[in-house]
């Protein structure tokens, strides 16, 4: 399984609205080919980032979902330069070792 996460550190003022925009397009992201999971993950203290947790099948899948039509369409109206109070970062990784509760 492939994870890809997202630090996205917002301004106070405009959580709301990034949270927002995600409840409004998180459904375009479910019909992607390999697309497991979503989570955003809201911060509890105002220096940390939101973290948007994805899980694909492979990162094939991924890269399928990055060049698709409905990214292109998620991504057509970004929030302003101001909203953020500092540069984010995507990362990506392969899961090893999962444990569930019972």
């Amino acid at each position: 399984m492939h994870v890809v996460t997202n630090r996205v550190f917002v301004h106070p003022d405009w959580q709301q609205e990034f949270e927002k925009r995600f409840q409004q397009r998180a459904g375009q992201i479910d019909k992607q080919a390999g697309f497991k999971r979503m989570q955003i993950l809201k911060p509890q203290t105002s220096d940390a980032p939101y973290v948007v947790y994805t899980e694909w099948e492979d990162e094939m899948a991924f890269k399928q979902w990055v060049g698709s039509d409905d990214f292109k369409l998620a991504h057509q109206n970004p929030m302003p330069e101001e909203a953020f109070t500092q540069k984010g970062g995507l990362e990506q990784h392969t899961i090893i070792i999962q444990a569930n509760a019972e």
